[in-house]
């Protein structure tokens, strides 16, 4: 029994105490395979040491776990303690040399003011390869049907209370868009309208014939037209769906807390699709013309949806809160009076008489950045936050959130683009001290500043609104060049250019 003691002691010494590798998950979809000239999908950049290597190993685990940097940054260990430094707030961008993203795309990110331990934004910049599936019959295809589809992809993810839950988007949201594809490839080459039913397998559940279960026929006299675009917006959303999904099962084994919003583009033959559930921004910036090509969501911006699912299903409401909206904390003394009140049907406002009920704390409450749900998270889309409960209470909150995202399209095809045609994205800390006219001004200010086929300009851009947002160091914090507060929280944001350099096709 002492040898096997002893020659277990010296088998830890010599392997530096390194847990076991973790077995994957039966859930998680093969790696992404991408374009020969694309490089394949590397490790993310090493979480830092850390300071103590005495401290408890899941304590450790789940630190190096929360901090790590997208790969295409390419940081070094000193780098990557440069990325977490609080105080100096250096922006990080890929480097110069070596293989540029995608479209020459430009990123830049710089970490918060100590709002959090480590930045908890991720991003993703990705050419996937998706292969189609094996005809339903098992006949192989014709070879001039047997082509796949390459696209293009950008994500970022904006983390809260804590980051597991961003980088595992970062890291896997992608691939599950490429598994919802699959089934798309033939049909998205074919330029006929797409077929409104696929046959099943000879034998598989609901191949047995359903004639008997056909009604009247009065209300189908038409079929609905589908176009091509609005199946790949359906795949974009069932593999939100399943990306979520994923971290429910997951949650507990691989460290993945909080939960994160998530802004998402993906190019495919010609259209450019943002997928957004959260609070982060994209616009186009096109001659001059800004175009949002998406919204924020927030307790405000989906205020009705949230009382009506409160209204619809009270027991969410566990008996604490109310699903109306009151313009302030109803006081005890105040029943019997009338007070200004709306509820989910209500875009104005109306008196009604203050019972009992209405003394529950409001569903939502506050408004601008201070608005919440349940007193507790400020978005109301986006992945995980599963295991968020109201403060001091059991009361979960995820069934009022969504991950479903609104996918807006753009066609590139439909116009000539210039070089300083540009898709910016960015979180929140962007937005929240910068106007869409403000963006588009740096936009021209930079841009015109670089010849045209320059490919370092974008990154540039993404530089100079980083620097915008985050401010410069004085006495009272950071501050913008009117004095006002600059932003306190991580800034992530990608400049993809819409015309030139390069080919779309």
């Amino acid at each position: 029994m002492l040898n096997r003691v002893r020659s277990a002691v010296a088998h830890l010494v010599s392997s530096g105490g390194a847990p076991p590798p973790s077995p994957k998950s039966p859930d998680l979809p093969k790696a992404t395979s991408a374009l020969p000239a694309a490089p394949p999908e590397a490790p993310r950049s090493p979480p830092a040491r850390a300071e103590r290597d005495s401290a408890a190993p899941a304590k450790t685990a789940e630190a190096r776990a929360s901090f790590s940097r997208p790969t295409f940054l390419q940081l070094s260990p000193g780098g990557l303690r440069r990325a977490d430094d609080h105080a100096g707030r250096a922006v990080q961008s890929p480097p110069d040399t070596g293989r540029r993203l995608p479209w020459s795309t430009g990123y830049a990110e710089v970490i918060n003011a100590g709002k959090s331990r480590h930045n908890e934004d991720q991003a993703c910049c990705e050419v996937v390869y998706v292969e189609g599936r094996k005809s339903v019959s098992g006949a192989p295809r014709e070879p001039s049907r047997g082509q796949g589809l390459c696209f293009y992809y950008w994500g970022l993810f904006d983390g809260h209370a804590g980051g597991g839950a961003a980088e595992m988007a970062s890291r896997l949201l992608h691939r599950h868009i490429r598994e919802q594809l699959k089934d798309l490839v033939e049909i998205l080459q074919d330029p006929s309208p797409p077929p409104l039913c696929l046959p099943s397998t000879p034998g598989a559940p609901g191949s047995s014939d359903p004639s008997h279960l056909v009604g009247p026929q009065s209300c189908w006299s038409s079929q609905k037209e589908v176009a091509h675009e609005s199946l790949v917006v359906g795949a974009i959303e069932n593999a939100f769906q399943l990306m979520d999904e994923q971290m429910a099962r997951e949650r507990h084994g691989h460290q993945v807390e909080g939960g994160c919003c998530a802004l998402v583009v993906v190019y495919l033959l010609g259209k450019v699709y943002v997928a957004n559930a959260g609070d982060s921004r994209a616009i186009i910036v096109r001659n001059g013309e800004i175009i949002p090509m998406s919204r924020e969501f927030t307790p405000e911006t989906e205020r009705q949806r949230l009382q009506l699912l409160g209204f619809l299903k009270p027991e969410l409401l566990g008996g604490e809160f109310t699903h109306l909206e009151f313009p302030r904390r109803i006081q005890p003394k105040e029943l019997g009076q009338r007070m200004l009140y709306r509820d989910q049907n209500m875009t104005g406002w109306a008196y009604k008489k203050i019972e009992l009920e209405d003394l529950r704390f409001p569903l939502v409450c506050g408004e601008g950045k201070k608005a919440r749900v349940m007193a507790t998270i400020g978005v109301t889309r986006g992945l995980g936050d599963h295991n968020l409960r109201v403060c001091s209470s059991t009361l979960p909150i995820k069934p009022f959130l969504s991950c479903f995202p609104e996918v807006r399209v753009y066609d590139l095809t439909q116009y000539e683009h210039c070089p300083d045609d540009v898709l910016v994205l960015g979180t929140d800390g962007l937005w929240d001290v910068t106007s869409d006219c403000e963006v588009a001004a740096t936009v021209d200010r930079v841009l015109s500043a670089y010849e045209p086929n320059d490919p370092s300009r974008y990154t540039a851009l993404a530089q100079a609104l980083v620097l915008g947002a985050r401010g410069t160091p004085r006495d009272r914090g950071w501050r913008l060049p009117n004095n006002k507060l600059g932003s306190g929280d991580d800034i992530s944001v990608f400049v993809i250019p819409l015309g030139g350099p390069g080919s779309y096709s």
